[in-house]
């Protein structure tokens, strides 16, 4: 941020202007921003997968308060991230077009540092959560290898006897042992004792953990597609905004841009809401500390989301009606609809964030092998890069094949003389489609079971999914 301040504040490192227009940028100018930029995708690399799973660390999941705690604790992280993503969209974007982007970028530079300063002080009190494996990722490898040189023998019908350590092996590691499930069965082959790999027998903890990594790779994938419908919001959204009427009273117009603050804003309403009301009330109702499960959270998300498609398919399909109404043809032209009937689905969007993206964080979080946590979260941060991928490659293939010939583009230039309901039709279907995926795959998911061996032969349990609800629903 440093640098970023630096690029637009020098006048040796910003292009030079006369009456409005800029000279093109000099290759060191280019060179010093884009390595700007580089730099601080880097650090949010390092930072994003590791800070809420750090905070997470900071609760003890053996202690009944702490851990009662903890599940309200990554509702409250993300409404602190929604807080400051308001911050940015409303006062940060003023600053920068009325007051300068010197000042702009300055402002969250001093909120970093000061930020770096204030968890400097409060490091002696943190808790550090202690590795307990030299290579967490080796199991990774280690497993599927060796199910695949014991392809060939035969699975013992009782999983007791599979390879294990016995319980003082735990009790002296401080490992958290991890309970047998019965999916990916052809991994339970590296826990076969008399194997024929030439290396030992993986333990089921071991094998467990593999398995865990993969069922999360499949709800990974199935998220994918909610992670594209949420790039719209920055994109099309934004796009479909700029051609209706944005006056407000006689001489105001509202950014087609700022709509995206009502996303935030439905997001820091619901989010208290939802913890302080909808979980305790279904807590009530279900037996369930966090009121559901988490893929249930997930799946109410999807559905509000798909809900939030459809109604920006109906709303583009009256946009479309009074544009052939009104005979409306140039892109500059504005088209007598007021900008707030897109205020609906900018709102259901921010609903469904509240289920959708915390629950995604925390699942992710809840489900990951014990030492690595990190990655889990690394699965939440990669989906959204991914989703961001995935929306850029959709409207770019979108428009190159609806656009071919003498065609009309579903996304061209000109929104007031294409087809984005058509686009958006696609894409409710698309969501219909992924949300069926959904179900299916937390249908044949099995939650992370484990327990910590204590002396005295005591075994604590923690029920990290809070498994079945008595709703009767797996999702």
């Amino acid at each position: 941020m440093i640098m970023l301040t630096t690029a637009v504040s020098l006048k040796s490192l910003k292009p030079t202007c006369t009456n409005g227009v800029c000279n093109k940028a000099s290759t060191l100018q280019i060179a010093f921003f884009y390595t700007s930029l580089y730099t601080i995708a880097i650090g949010a690399g390092g930072t994003k997968p590791n800070i809420s799973t750090f905070g997470a660390d900071q609760f003890d999941d053996f202690n009944p308060h702490e851990k009662e705690l903890k599940v309200s604790f990554f509702n409250w992280w993300m409404f602190s991230s929604f807080l400051g993503a308001l911050f940015a969209t409303l006062g940060l974007v003023y600053i920068q077009e009325n007051l300068g982007w010197g000042l702009g970028y300055g402002i969250p530079t001093v909120g970093l540092l000061f930020s770096l300063f204030v968890f400097y002080l409060g490091t002696p009190i943190y808790r550090h959560k202690v590795r307990k494996s030299k290579s967490p990722a080796r199991d990774l490898i280690q497993v599927p290898i060796t199910a695949f040189k014991n392809r060939k023998l035969q699975l013992p019908n009782n999983p007791s006897q599979l390879h294990e350590h016995e319980s003082q092996h735990y009790i002296n590691s401080g490992k958290r042992k991890v309970h047998y499930t019965p999916i990916f069965r052809f991994l339970d082959k590296a826990a076969v004792k008399d194997g024929n790999s030439g290396m030992p027998p993986c333990t089921v903890t071991q094998v467990e953990g593999t398995k865990l990594v993969l069922g999360m790779l499949l709800i990974w994938l199935v998220t994918l597609i909610p992670s594209t419908i949420w790039a719209q919001i920055n994109t099309l959204f934004v796009k479909q905004g700029t051609t209706l009427d944005r006056s407000l009273g006689s001489s105001f117009q509202i950014p087609a841009a700022s709509l995206g603050s009502f996303v935030t804003l439905s997001m820091l309403l619901s989010v208290p809401m939802y913890d302080r009301y909808f979980v305790p009330f279904m807590r009530r109702k279900t037996g369930n500390p966090r009121g559901i499960t988490l893929l249930q959270r997930l799946g109410i998300g999807f559905v509000i989301q798909v809900i939030a498609i459809a109604i920006a398919y109906a709303v583009e399909v009256r946009r479309m009606h009074v544009i052939r109404m009104h005979q409306i043809v140039g892109p500059k032209e504005i088209v007598p609809m007021n900008i707030f009937w897109l205020l609906p689905q900018f709102v259901l969007l921010g609903i469904a964030d509240v289920f959708n993206a915390i629950g995604l964080l925390e699942f992710f979080y809840d489900q990951s092998p014990e030492d690595m946590q990190s990655l889990g979260t690394t699965f939440f941060t990669s989906g959204i890069g991914v989703g961001n991928f995935l929306n850029s490659f959709l409207v770019t293939m979108v428009d190159k094949i609806t656009g071919r010939g003498e065609n009309k583009s579903w996304i061209g230039d000109n929104l007031n003389d294409s087809h984005l309901d058509y686009y958006y039709g696609f894409l409710l279907v698309m969501s219909a489609l992924n949300l069926g995926a959904f179900l299916w795959a937390s249908s044949k998911y099995v939650y992370k079971r484990e327990t910590k061996e204590v002396n005295g032969g005591c075994i604590e349990m923690e029920s990290n999914a809070l498994e079945i609800s008595p709703l009767g629903l797996q999702v």
